[in-house]
């Protein structure tokens, strides 16, 4: 199975993932967005390092995944890699989840905020 996602940016800021039956997804909401970083530098870090520069997965630095489009990424998010350690996420994340994140990363992962003190 594919995941058949192509971008668009309609206006500075304004993001969203265009499918291929022509449908238009908005990125997710600021709340959303920060639980993927937390999911993302946590959850993936665990196999990928916590910084994303690799561990028992590859890094997930924009530079290793300037070749790799943005539909092949969300495809390795959702639907895993058969053979290999990585996991199918599409029970925890939607198409929109794993577009935005594909983005993020090629243009290069942001840090999970600290918290206050």
């Amino acid at each position: 199975m594919r995941a058949t996602l192509l971008l668009a940016l309609l206006a500075p800021g304004a993001a969203v993932a265009q499918t291929a039956g022509g449908a238009l997804a908005a990125s997710p909401p600021p709340e959303r967005q920060q639980a993927l970083v937390r999911l993302v530098r946590q959850d993936c870090g665990s196999c990928h390092g916590m910084k994303l520069t690799g561990g028992l997965g590859p890094p997930l630095t924009s530079a290793a995944l300037n070749d790799r489009s943005v539909e092949t990424l969300v495809a390795t998010t959702l639907y895993g890699r058969p053979g290999t350690p990585m996991p199918a996420w599409k029970s925890m994340l939607s198409e929109e989840d794993a577009t935005w994140i594909a983005r993020q990363l090629r243009a290069g992962f942001p840090e999970e905020p600290r918290a206050a003190r």
